[in-house]
Parts: C-alpha cells; sequence; structure tokens
C-alpha cells in the first residue's frame, strides 16, 4: 500500500494560485514578498502544504525521532492577513527587531501581517535574515 505524502511537503502546484488567495492590494503586498524572500534564501518559491510558499529546504527531527522536512523561509498570503513562518521563538530571539516593525501579531513561529502598510522593510528584511541563517 502507498503511502500518503506528508501534509507539509513541497509540491508542483503554481505559485501563482497560491498568490490569488491575496486580493485588491493585498495581492501586490504578496508579490512584494515573493521578490523579498526570493532574494534573501536565494532560492526558487516552491508550493507546500497547498498554501504556503516556500523557499529552499531544511530536514527536522525533534528528540522524540519525528521529522521531516520544511522550507528555510517561508509565507502564505490570504484574503485577510500574510502569514511570515520563521524560526522558533523569533519573538524572543529578536525583540529590538519587533520593536521597529510595526504593527503585528505573532505565535511562536507565525508572523502575522493584515497589510504591509506601516510595515518598516528594514526590520522585516533583518528578521528574515535572521530567522534563515538560525534554521
Amino acid at each position: 500500500m502507498a503511502t500518503k505524502p506528508p501534509v507539509m511537503s513541497p509540491s508542483d502546484r503554481p505559485v501563482a494560485s497560491v498568490l490569488d488567495r491575496a486580493t485588491g492590494p493585498r495581492r501586490t503586498e504578496a508579490e512584494e514578498l515573493l521578490a523579498l524572500f526570493s532574494e534573501i534564501s536565494n532560492e526558487k518559491p516552491v508550493v507546500w502544504a497547498g498554501r504556503i510558499i516556500g523557499f529552499g529546504e531544511c530536514a527536522y527531527r525533534y528528540e522524540s525521532g519525528h521529522g521531516g522536512v520544511a522550507p528555510l523561509l517561508a509565507f502564505a498570503p490570504g484574503p485577510k492577513q500574510h502569514t511570515i513562518y520563521l524560526v522558533n521563538d523569533f519573538s524572543e530571539r529578536w525583540p529590538e527587531l519587533l520593536a521597529r516593525l510595526g504593527k503585528y501579531r505573532a505565535s511562536k513561529v507565525c508572523l502575522y501581517l493584515t497589510r504591509l502598510t506601516g510595515v518598516d522593510r528594514g526590520a522585516l528584511r533583518e528578521l528574515l535574515e535572521h530567522s534563515l541563517a538560525a534554521t
């Protein structure tokens, strides 16, 4: 019996189909993020899990033995916000960058930006560069 691939895996789905999840001004912002992530990572964008645009790939393994692959940098454009996937505990690692960033919400590994309007692009770039280096 064939095994089902993990949900978090790269696919052949076109990047444009994921960018289309964002409409209006957010679509333009998604294209800006695409260019920024491509430049920082030096990797081509690939769709992961059907809705995430990832750049590069790394293997991981937890102490429990569970492991897999994940993109080095990734974001998911959406109709209400952009979700940026960063290294674990990024907000505790680089609070000075988040203080400069502008309006955002954060979880353990995700940065949520409703819009890029008012976001300090320099702080965002540094945050992405630090996250990539820490991966």
